[in-house]
């Protein structure tokens, strides 16, 4: 299969490089080969050794992101920005598509109307249009987002095929985590406060490519 990191030459050999002084400099780990390609990539993007201490899977995370990728899964993503930063041909190569709806104004109106939050509204609403049943939902920014998640598994049985979150930030960010590591969907995440849309975007690349080796 054709390298689809849209990449010149030059920059293969710098992600390379980069990735060999990572793997010198992270000292010893646990992680399994298929885990620590996704540490390792969050670690790339944010030059953050701690990651190591702070990624997180459940056991059958990988493999159940790799299989719904394979089978064309939607992404349910809390923010715009990660969509941004996926990867265009990947996405088309496994006939993926991206779903977010934040911006939309009947989520505006409806979290003024509720006093709640545009985050919690969007997941009610892509939801409501069937779209978390047997995906892989990446929450980079609003912890209220992987709340109403949790909340939907619990209360309604919605059953994502996989779980990212990092949210980042100090209110609920890590309370938000916690919570996700005791589900029993799949799902990985980033412990404590740090994380970020970038961080997802990370472990979205590098469970594509874990797709294309499978």
């Amino acid at each position: 299969m054709s390298d689809m990191r849209q990449m010149t030459e030059q920059g293969r050999r710098i992600e390379t490089d980069s990735f060999a002084i990572i793997d010198s400099e992270v000292g010893p780990h646990e992680f399994p080969p298929s885990e620590w390609q996704i540490v390792r990539r969050v670690i790339h993007s944010t030059a953050d050794f701690e990651f190591k201490d702070l990624m997180a899977f459940h056991p059958d995370a990988v493999n159940s992101g790799i299989r719904a990728l394979r089978r064309g899964c939607p992404l349910v993503l809390d923010v715009q920005m990660i969509a941004a930063g996926l990867n265009q041909e990947r996405l088309q190569h496994f006939g993926c598509q991206t779903y977010c709806s934040i911006s939309d104004p009947d989520v505006i109106a409806r979290a003024k109307e509720l006093n709640t939050t545009r985050a919690i509204e969007s997941m009610r609403k892509l939801h409501m249009m069937g779209k978390l049943e047997g995906s892989i939902i990446a929450i980079g920014n609003a912890p209220t987002a992987l709340l109403e998640v949790l909340r939907l598994i619990a209360d309604e049985d919605v059953r994502p095929a996989l779980i990212i979150g990092v949210p980042v930030g100090f209110v609920s960010a890590a309370e938000s985590k916690d919570l996700l590591a005791q589900s029993q969907v799949p799902w990985l995440a980033a412990r404590g406060r740090k994380g970020g849309s970038t961080i997802a975007v990370a472990i979205l690349h590098a469970l594509f490519a874990l797709a294309v080796e499978a």
